[in-house]
């Protein structure tokens, strides 16, 4: 009985050391590298990264004082496949569970933003103000001025409201911290410039078209089509009529000039008196309607050769296309029936 006794007394006792040894171990790795200041160091985990190598990283960069502990806590916590890539601002001080905690949600050093294709102005505006980036009214009023950089924003139309409709490309932006409604907007066009290559401005002349042209062409496909392999065949109807001089007749140019994605024009809205009326006036709107995206774009550069003149939408978003008129209204009672 007293050997049981002395037998666990020093088994406990060595416990207890185990213990405190590890306690004292993890402390010394996870406890942050000494802070001389309260500075950040941006540092930026390249898509593809293991943990071994971002943990080398940091160690090089003085934020911590252990690479193994690194891996040893974000496996501890599963999270060793779930660091995520990024530009991260990491106080000096910061203890490795939380730098692994940052890393596994993604907090990093920038705002992102996303413009899906097909975005105006208004809602581009919109969105940058219900995510707190900047104000949506500043926004809207910097979009209405032309940059001297790009003279293809330059309408002739009094109608026009925002000159970099149309050329705002969408897409998905790391804004940084605290940027300007300026920078924002000079981002956005610079992209659609850079986008918009020497190989598409060169098809385009081919064309006998110009940038802006194309532009507004693909701002029509880009509100029209719902269904990816319809873009050049939409783009291709609306290349037809304008060679037959047939006004467009866009659904898509009336719902712009309501405001609102009205589901089923009336007569009405088709005589509405603005120069984007495409049943009212020949030839292309005046601007975009739309910011459209590559897709549209290269569809318009692109388009697929028929002889179609008309296209209705079914209730699934596949259109109908059509030679005649009389064709065309056979199809829309199909997709009614």
């Amino acid at each position: 009985m007293q050997q049981y006794t002395w037998f666990t007394a020093r088994w406990s006792t060595w416990m207890i050391l185990a213990i405190f040894s590890f306690c004292v171990f993890f402390y010394g790795f996870t406890i942050p590298v000494p802070a001389t200041s309260g500075e950040n160091v941006i540092i930026e985990v390249k898509q593809g990264m293991t943990s071994d190598q971002i943990a080398r990283m940091l160690y090089n960069r003085g934020l911590i004082s252990s690479p193994g502990m690194f891996q040893l806590v974000a496996k501890w916590k599963g999270l060793g496949s779930s660091l995520q890539a990024g530009e991260y601002a990491i106080q000096r001080g910061t203890t490795v569970t939380r730098i692994v905690d940052m890393m596994a949600k993604g907090e990093t050093n920038y705002l992102q933003l996303t413009i899906p294709e097909g975005y105006t102005v208004n809602q581009i505006a919109k969105l940058i103000e219900n995510q707190h980036i900047g104000s949506g009214t500043k926004f809207k009023e910097l979009a209405k001025q032309v940059p001297s950089d790009y003279d293809y924003m330059n309408g002739t139309s009094s109608s026009v409201v925002y000159a970099a409709e149309g050329f705002l490309f969408p897409d998905t932006y790391k804004l940084s911290k605290g940027i300007t409604e300026e920078q924002l907007i000079a981002m956005l066009t610079r992209q659609f410039d850079e986008k918009f290559t020497p190989e598409m401005r060169a098809q385009a002349a081919a064309m006998g078209l110009s940038t802006r042209e194309v532009i507004i062409l693909a701002s029509l496909v880009e509100k029209e089509a719902q269904v990816e392999a319809d873009r050049p065949v939409i783009a291709g109807v609306f290349l037809n009529r304008l060679k037959e001089d047939m006004p467009l007749q866009s659904c898509a140019t009336i719902q712009y000039i309501l405001g609102y994605p009205k589901e089923e024009l009336s007569v009405e809205d088709t005589e509405i008196a603005s120069p984007f009326n495409t049943y009212l006036h020949r030839g292309l709107p005046p601007g975009p309607i739309a910011n459209p995206g590559i897709a549209s774009i290269r569809a318009v550069l692109h388009p697929t050769v028929t002889d179609y003149l008309y296209f209705v939408a079914d209730k699934q978003g596949a259109h109908h296309f059509s030679r005649t008129y009389e064709e065309h209204l056979a199809e829309i009672e199909k997709v009614r029936n």
